[in-house]
């Protein structure tokens, strides 16, 4: 019996036959430990191959030995794959560049603009005003009854109702809690 020193590999029949007698049920054990992945568990199974190509020490024992040695080989492959996996930040792939808008590009904010100009003239130029008022010139309330003659409630149970109209002409559009509050107050649908 000789000794295997560092240059010595196994011959490659042996290997073939290690792999037809022992590959499947070593993937299936590694695909329980990566969870299903099923290319990085035929990753970790040619590492382990690699491994046993390695170290024809190991065939000094019968081929029903050598299961153990693979399985503990492969696990220990496994669990060197994830923590190195969990160490490094996670990749990034192209998907998220295709969907990043460009910077330069004023497409987007063009197209919701005139969504937003094709909504507001849906509304009643009550409506109208009341926005125009609290959201373009940036009034409160108060101020904004005050300019255009009505009295607090009515602007806002007007703004209320205009955000309402607003929220089914925009897709995508949330309610935010500013609006909810505006039901809260006790105003009727009558004021509007």
């Amino acid at each position: 019996m000789t000794t295997a020193t560092a240059t010595e590999t196994t011959d490659e029949r042996a290997l073939t036959d290690l792999q037809h007698r022992h590959g499947p049920a070593l993937l299936s054990f590694l695909l329980g430990l990566t969870y299903g992945d099923r290319q990085r568990a035929e990753d970790l199974v040619q590492e382990t191959l690699v491994r046993a190509w390695l170290h024809p020490e190991a065939f000094d024992a019968p081929f029903e030995s050598m299961r153990p040695w693979l399985f503990t080989v492969a696990r220990r492959l496994a669990i060197d794959a994830r923590r190195s996996r969990l160490a490094r930040p996670p990749e990034v792939g192209d998907a998220v560049l295709a969907a990043t808008p460009d910077p330069q590009d004023r497409t987007e904010s063009a197209v919701a603009a005139l969504d937003v100009r094709r909504a507001v003239r849906t509304l009643s130029a009550e409506h109208r005003a009341v926005l125009g008022q609290l959201y373009f010139r940036g009034l409160s309330v108060n101020e904004a009854a005050a300019a255009l003659g009505v009295p607090p409630g009515t602007v806002k149970s007007r703004s209320y109702y205009a955000l309402r109209a607003l929220a089914r002409a925009l897709p995508g559009y949330r309610r935010s809690s500013s609006s909810r509050s505006a039901s809260s107050d006790g105003v009727s649908a009558t004021s509007r």
